[in-house]
């Protein structure tokens, strides 16, 4: 949040339209939320799963990276353009309302847990009971 919110500050003071300045602050936070997803939040995951970070780095830019951007424009559009709120404000509301959504896409798509191969020992206790 604190990344997505200095990027847009930075660009609206030095002159950028706060809607192009919003999609260039949300894939700056995008990028940066990949990256501590990857480490952390499900670092369990990315370690076990066999596809390696750059395709998870495209599905995440093109599912959470997409649904941010749009998102994020369309609600600054509402909350600055038609309500007046400040674009900061405006800004941190919208990053609540899409946070929801981004972490069942990332959760579900992109850091998805691997799934067992045939003939594992999970697999074949799960047939005996």
């Amino acid at each position: 949040m604190l990344v997505q919110l200095v990027v847009l500050a930075g660009l609206v003071i030095a002159g950028v339209h706060y809607l192009a300045a919003t999609a260039l602050a949300v894939e700056t936070a995008v990028l940066n939320n990949f990256m501590w997803h990857e480490w952390w939040t499900w670092r369990d995951r990315t370690r076990a799963h066999p596809d390696g970070m750059l395709p998870r780095l495209v599905r995440f830019n093109l599912t959470v990276g997409a649904i941010s951007i749009v998102e994020n424009i369309v609600l600054m559009n509402l909350f600055v353009g038609y309500l007046s709120i400040h674009f900061l404000a405006g800004n941190m509301i919208s990053i609540a309302v899409c946070g929801v959504a981004n972490f069942i896409v990332s959760d579900r798509l992109v850091f998805r847990r691997s799934r067992p191969r045939v003939g594992t020992t999970e697999e074949m206790t799960r047939c005996r009971v």
